[in-house]
């Protein structure tokens, strides 16, 4: 089932967030190509979580974020790791393409939507762990460790009793600048993947897509001694530029946790608005 994104959720938080008002225009604290936006805190101090927004300028090669250090440190990838899995199991042939099926065991699950046969953009999507724990195990220990280091990812840590869980428990990281690294080299096609591989996950990783822009992105979501880790990451190509995103961001203990799912986007969509990429309410979301 497809989830609509409302952008209103945290209008009474962002409501004190005006960015025509000449007070709360984008403050460029220049560090070379990295830019400190006071309202990227603003944001996220008035959803009560802690994090960063992580924004990336192509064509001007700026980094703008509320915090620089927390976007340099490394988390685990969750199921922002799907794109990586995704591209391994087509290269290796381990997924023939977006309509191979995964067929449903009858297992109880997590999630309701993982208890049904689904697609392979589909278990992308509905971010079915199950379906992606069974392509891992099936790509196997070597080929998994092969192509994260041609593919230059992160730092995973793989081994045979963790094939199929490191992206979500372990001693696996990422930073958000790898997460945008990674997924610039795949927008320009400079990963070493055939055309083929590229063009199935340029198109099973759109979102959204209408007149104004093309969103494409993945969700994340890991729980390590109890503490609750978001990701939203991923690019949107506007009639003239191209702007990658990481958000990582974990919640204060005055957070409501029912929000959790929403969050990392909402917070995201917000900063996209706040730099003049978006306009306010311009995204409906289907991904998880």
């Amino acid at each position: 089932m497809n989830t609509l994104y409302i952008i209103s959720t945290f209008i009474f938080f962002f409501s004190c967030i005006d960015k025509n008002s000449d007070s709360n225009k984008i403050q460029e604290k220049k560090t070379e190509f990295e830019i400190i936006v006071p309202q990227f805190q603003t944001i996220i101090d008035s959803a009560h979580v802690e994090g960063a927004i992580l924004i990336f300028d192509l064509e001007d090669d700026k980094y703008y974020s509320n915090d620089f250090m927390w976007s340099k440190s490394g988390h685990l990838p969750a199921s922002t790791f799907k794109i990586t899995n995704s591209i391994i199991a087509l290269e290796t042939g381990t997924v023939e393409n977006e309509n191979s099926l995964f067929e449903w065991d009858g297992e109880k699950r997590m999630l309701v939507d993982w208890e049904q046969d689904l697609v392979f953009r589909e278990a992308f999507h509905y971010s079915c762990v199950p379906c992606y724990q069974e392509i891992a195990r099936n790509i196997g220990k070597k080929n998994m460790k092969k192509y994260l280091d041609t593919l230059d990812y992160g730092n995973m840590d793989v081994h045979s009793n963790n094939i199929d869980l490191f992206w979500l428990e372990g001693e696996s990281r990422i930073t958000q600048f790898q997460q945008i690294d990674f997924l610039k080299r795949f927008y320009q096609s400079k990963l070493p993947i055939s055309q083929r591989t590229e063009s199935i996950m340029k198109k099973m990783m759109v979102i959204e897509e209408n007149e104004s822009f093309r969103l494409s992105a993945k969700t994340g979501w890991s729980i390590i001694n109890g503490i609750n880790n978001g990701w939203f990451v991923g690019y949107i190509e506007t009639n003239n530029k191209t702007f990658f995103f990481a958000t990582n961001i974990e919640p204060k203990q005055t957070f409501d946790m029912d929000l959790f799912p929403v969050i990392r986007k909402d917070l995201t969509f917000h900063a996209l608005e706040q730099m003049e990429i978006i306009k306010t309410g311009a995204v409906n979301v289907y991904e998880k």
